[in-house]
């Protein structure tokens, strides 16, 4: 296509705007509301998905070690540990250190352990990572049958059901992200054919002028674009201000918590470029095949 071709297609699809402003008005809000829910519920999902991969990396095995084994039978254990398929880190906790770290978690009250420095009846520990949290249950079954191991602890019960909880919210989160954008698609697609048939005859005259199907097609391609790009502005902007409070307000309440936001930098520039793609995609797509329909291709 020429460069002169396309700067006509162009101005064309700006005029076209212009001229069916109501059409245009109800096309942007359709975008507009679609995108706006679509935004609110990705702000949800990825901040919960945040939360739950905070959750997973806490998730951790303790290897309590039998009191018989002495140092080359703990350097034996850890070597046979760290052959484990699926390990991603083996820290090592004397019952020193185990003493120490209980009392000081227990803050005032640890002090009636202190008399136990001296017959100090924990265990030697080494403190197990997975690569992936998931495979928690299967490393720990393997691992707790190694020589000079007691028990092996990782929230027995508890860590099965929040990984449950997790992946159900995760496919829920997905299927209601994937319906809402076919929704959107659906909605928009409508409104652009509305838009389409209402300029029927001007794609009439173009046909009886020997226009081809492409050349037809190609204002109505832009507008598309257009009226994608312009849906996506104000869902941008409600979503990224609502965000910069929601921030600031749910940080500040959860500072003492290990549970934290995504950064509004730059998860909410990150956002603002997959609604402008969505718009543009949606826009573009509803516009092609209420054309395609149209001109029976």
């Amino acid at each position: 296509m020429k460069a002169r071709t396309f700067r006509r297609h162009v101005r064309e699809s700006f005029k076209s705007l212009g001229r069916n402003g109501w059409m245009t008005f109800a096309s942007v809000s359709a975008v507009t509301v679609t995108l706006l829910l679509v935004g609110i519920f990705f702000v949800i999902m990825m901040n919960l998905n945040k939360v739950a991969t905070t959750i997973e990396e806490d998730v951790e095995i303790r290897v309590h070690v039998d009191v018989a084994a002495n140092d080359k039978d703990k350097e034996v254990l850890e070597q046979r540990i760290n052959q484990v398929s699926g390990i991603k880190s083996v820290t090592y906790s004397s019952k020193e250190q185990e003493l120490e770290s209980l009392i000081k978690s227990l803050g005032d009250e640890g002090e009636a352990f202190q008399l136990f420095e001296q017959d100090n009846p924990l265990n030697d520990v080494f403190v197990v990572k997975t690569k992936n949290p998931t495979d928690t249950m299967k490393v720990a079954k393997r691992i707790e049958k190694l020589e000079y191991v007691t028990t092996v602890k990782y929230g027995q019960g508890k860590v099965e059901k929040l990984f449950s909880f997790i992946k159900v919210s995760r496919n829920v989160g997905l299927i209601l992200i994937v319906g809402l954008l076919f929704t959107a698609m659906f909605l928009i697609s409508n409104t652009i054919k509305i838009t389409i048939m209402a300029r029927k005859r001007e794609i009439e005259i173009m046909r009886l002028v020997g226009a081809t199907n492409g050349f037809i097609r190609w204002p109505f391609f832009l507008e598309g674009l257009w009226l994608g790009i312009l849906g996506a502005v104000v869902p941008i902007a409600v979503v990224s201000a609502a965000y910069y409070y929601a921030y600031d307000f749910i940080n500040e309440r959860l500072k003492d918590h290990f549970i934290k936001l995504l950064e509004f930098n730059p998860f909410v520039y990150q956002l603002s470029a997959i609604l402008i793609i969505m718009g543009a995609a949606i826009g573009i797509w509803g516009s092609l095949m209420s054309v395609r329909k149209f001109l029976k291709v």
